[in-house]
């Protein structure tokens, strides 16, 4: 019964880690340094827990967008803002994959609930 309570529990933590859009999580303490290098990404502490992640710096970082379908990495409020669930709002191109922080994403020009990953 503890080991069926032990692996419930550890499924539900491995449920919460963050996502970037092509379903990796992004914060993989067992990344190859090697081979973040050669597809152009850096390996860097990330979020409060500092677990080594591979980060790639999006090209269209900054640019303008209603939607992330625009972007390579999601459309997000600019400067950090939050705005709220729902409301018309544009966006920038995040600059990369480092999902930790604040950040309200943008879809069909309107606000998406704010996320928090620390």
């Amino acid at each position: 019964m503890r080991a069926l309570a032990a692996l419930a529990a550890v499924l539900a933590l491995a449920a919460c880690a963050p996502t970037v859009r092509d379903g990796s999580t992004g914060l993989d303490p067992t990344v190859d340094a090697a081979a973040c290098k050669a597809n152009g990404g850096t390996v860097k502490p990330v979020c409060r827990m500092q677990r080594p992640a591979c980060i790639f710096t999006y090209k269209d970082a900054g640019k303008a967008c209603t939607d992330s379908d625009q972007c390579e990495g999601r459309c997000i409020a600019a400067d950090g803002a939050m705005p709220a669930d729902g409301v018309a709002a544009a966006g920038i191109c995040e600059a990369d994959n480092d999902l930790c922080g604040c950040s309200t994403e943008i879809l069909g020009g309107k606000a998406q609930p704010g996320r928090c990953v620390d």
